[in-house]
Formats: structure tokens, sequence, C-alpha cells
């Protein structure tokens, strides 16, 4: 009789731990929307929705959300250990266009930052310029920074001190006629001063909802915060700082934004980095 382990048949295929691949031999799978993984301790299956570079978002079948890193054998493919990679970028057609829609600039070294700035109203409203304009901004040398509301806006105006050269460009949320935050804007705008902004009560909003996965924004009852209704009428089971990670990563170009926001934010870029009359 053969040794135990060995002979005729080899080891025990059931000895040990049998999904626990040998070096080098985990499978690496290309993540894409709907793909069911299950994360490597066990915790938590559920469908791709979205991802980034270093990211990925399940929902489960009950609507909860989970955030999880894309690191080595990290998740469970139909039980087996695999490394989700982010697709590789098809072979462009033509100029290569950034998420802008302008044309790339390849191998430029990002500009020395231009005195004048963009400021816009959160750190939402700045990942998602940065994530559509970033590469033109960087073009450019425009940095964007975030105010966290308007209400401080003509001190931070005073403090900037806009002139020739030194412009200052503002995107609000929901500027809309009678508003506080248009009252506010006439009071601060300049020759050297451009204060626009969307109509949505939050950039959210500025995301079109096919790109989320939705057929529309829901409408929340006044008094209630407006994300956290977002949230609970969606049925998404997450926090709402989850739920801005599953929409800012279902936006992969402007397309997915809507008219509303592209015309200002373009407009905001032409006037911070177009030269002045009195400029040289």
């Amino acid at each position: 009789m053969a040794s135990e382990g060995t002979g005729r048949y080899g080891r025990d295929v059931l000895a040990g731990d049998w999904r626990r691949p040998r070096k080098g031999a985990v499978r690496e799978v290309e993540v894409e929307r709907g793909l069911v993984v299950e994360d490597a301790d066990e915790t938590f299956c559920g469908a791709v929705v979205s991802w980034d570079k270093a990211t990925v978002t399940l929902e489960d079948r009950a609507g909860g959300l989970r955030v999880f890193d894309l690191g080595p054998a990290a998740f469970l493919l139909e039980g087996r250990p695999v490394t989700l990679v982010r697709p590789a970028p098809s072979p462009p057609r033509g100029p290569l266009r950034s998420a802008s829609g302008s044309v790339a600039v390849t191998g430029a070294e990002a500009r020395v930052a231009r005195e004048s700035r963009i400021y816009v109203e959160g750190v939402h409203d700045a990942e998602l310029v940065e994530k559509v304009w970033g590469h033109d901004l960087r073009v450019e040398g425009v940095a964007v920074e975030f105010l966290e509301g308007v209400d401080d806006l003509p001190g931070i105006v005073a403090e900037f001190s806009p002139g020739p050269g030194r412009r200052l460009g503002v995107l609000v949320d929901h500027l809309v006629p009678g508003s506080k935050e248009s009252r506010i804007a006439e009071h601060v705008r300049g020759e050297d001063v451009l204060v626009t902004g969307h109509p949505y009560v939050d950039v959210w909003q500025a995301v079109r909802p096919r790109a989320v996965g939705i057929d529309a924004w829901p409408e929340v009852p006044r008094g209630r915060p407006w994300k956290e209704g977002v949230v609970d009428a969606l049925g998404w089971r997450c926090s709402t700082g989850e739920a801005w990670g599953r929409i800012l990563g279902s936006v992969r170009t402007y397309a997915d934004l809507e008219p509303a926001l592209l015309g200002r934010v373009e407009e905001l870029i032409d006037f911070v980095t177009v030269s002045h009359p009195e400029e040289p």
C-alpha cells in the first residue's frame, strides 16, 4: 500500500486549504459592472457597481454598498481567489481625448500654477471637477480649492485680492434667482471675479441619472438633509460618503454630466486662463 499522500493518485486534493493558490497562480480578472465576487474574508458578496484606481464598490442583493481595495487575491470568483484589475484602455481612434472632451496633451509637464484660482463649494465638487477636467487644469496651471459653503465668500474674495492676472472664478451650487447664493454672488462679482453655478441643490444632481443607473434623482422633502434623503429614497444601504463614491465612480467623461454644469466649468476655466486685456 502506498504511503499516505503519495502513490498512483497523488496527494489528497482536499488536504490543506484547497482555495489558496500556489505562488503566482492567482488569476487576474478585469473588473466590469455586474461582475459578482466575494471578498477574500467571505464577509461580503456583491456585484461590481463602480471602481477607481485603487478600490472597487460592491452592491449586495439588499442594496448595501461596500468599498474594497484592489489588492492581490483580494476576492473570490466562483469560490476561487482572483485579483481584480482595471480594464485595459481601448486603443485610441483619432486624437487622444481627456475626460472633458478636449484633445489630451501628452508628454507635457504640469504648468506652474497661475495666480488665478477656481473655487468650488465643497470637496465633492472639487473631486468631480478634478475627475473630468483635471488634465486640462494641470496643463493650464489652474488650482482648484473648495469653500465649504458660500457664506464666507465675500471675505475670501477680499483676502484673495483679485486683479489683472490674478482672477478668481467661483462655482456655486443652487445658483437660482432669489436664492441666498445668488445674492452673495451679486455682491462679489467684478471685472476679475466671475461667480457662476448650476441650479442643482447639490453637485450630485449634476451627474446624469443614467450614468448612476437610476431613472431620476428623487425629490427630497424640505427640512430633510438632502443627501441622506436621496440615499434612503434610492434604497442604498450605505453612508452618504459611500454613496458619493458610487456616484463619482460612475462618471467616466463629460458625457456623464449635465450640460448645466459642463458649460459653467468651461466658462470658469476660460475666465481664469484667457489673458486679461492689460496683460502682456
